[in-house]
Parts: C-alpha cells; sequence; structure tokens
C-alpha cells in the first residue's frame, strides 16, 4: 500500500493470555514449578489486504492456547522433552500458528510471549 509516497505494510495484532505453570530443567536438576499468566501477542499481515477472519482466527489461537492452558508444561508435549523455556514456549506457538494463519491467508510477522510484565521473547520474520 502507497500512502502520501510512503510504502507502508499493514499488520493486525492479537493478543490472549494463558495462566500455566512450568519448571526449567538446568543440568543439575530441575527448578521450582511456578505460575506465569503468559502474554502472547500475534502481528499478523493478511495477504492481498483481504478482510481479516478475526473470529475464525482467534476461535483457533484458543485451540492452540488451550493445549497448555491451566496446565503444568512440562508434561504436555512437547516440553514433556523440550525444556519448557519462553524461548522454547514462544518457538513452539511460533511454528504452530504460522501453520494456522497459512489456512487463513495470513502470515505471522511477529509474536510476543511474555512470562511477565517486563519480560518478552520475540520471533519476527525477515
Amino acid at each position: 500500500m502507497n500512502i502520501d509516497g510512503y510504502e507502508t505494510y499493514s499488520t493486525y495484532k492479537l493478543t490472549s493470555y494463558i495462566n500455566a505453570s512450568h519448571a526449567v530443567r538446568w543440568e543439575g536438576g530441575m527448578g521450582k514449578e511456578h505460575m506465569h499468566t503468559w502474554a502472547v501477542i500475534c502481528e499478523i499481515h493478511v495477504n492481498n489486504n483481504q478482510m481479516v477472519p478475526f473470529n475464525q482466527i482467534e476461535n483457533e489461537l484458543k485451540e492452540v492456547s488451550s493445549r497448555v492452558s491451566g496446565k503444568f508444561l512440562n508434561e504436555v508435549p512437547p516440553f514433556d522433552h523440550v525444556n519448557p523455556t519462553l524461548e522454547n514456549l514462544t518457538t513452539y506457538f511460533f511454528q504452530v500458528i504460522t501453520e494456522l494463519l497459512r489456512r487463513n491467508n495470513a502470515v505471522l510477522t511477529r509474536l510476543e510471549i511474555g512470562e511477565s510484565p517486563t519480560r518478552f521473547y520475540c520471533i519476527t520474520l525477515k
């Protein structure tokens, strides 16, 4: 899109929250189980400037979130064998949400997951 001579790129942001606990695995064992309210912020670009099927996308995102919501991540695949760190959780969600949006003619351009209001891990498409 071009606005006043500037090339623009439009995105939408959808935010949701997941309550789940985890315990990080270290070389010397496992840390203490603790709870987070994870903020999940998806930045989405819709191909060909089409209308966004918000309800459909939000419902599918809820389905993805329900896989871990209210659970101890260390017992939920793939985190039963992958360390449930903020970075690994973000990578997993980026892969799953990317595929979900592809089916809706959209692209996940950035995913931010925060385990606290001051600590986020972000993945951005180049």
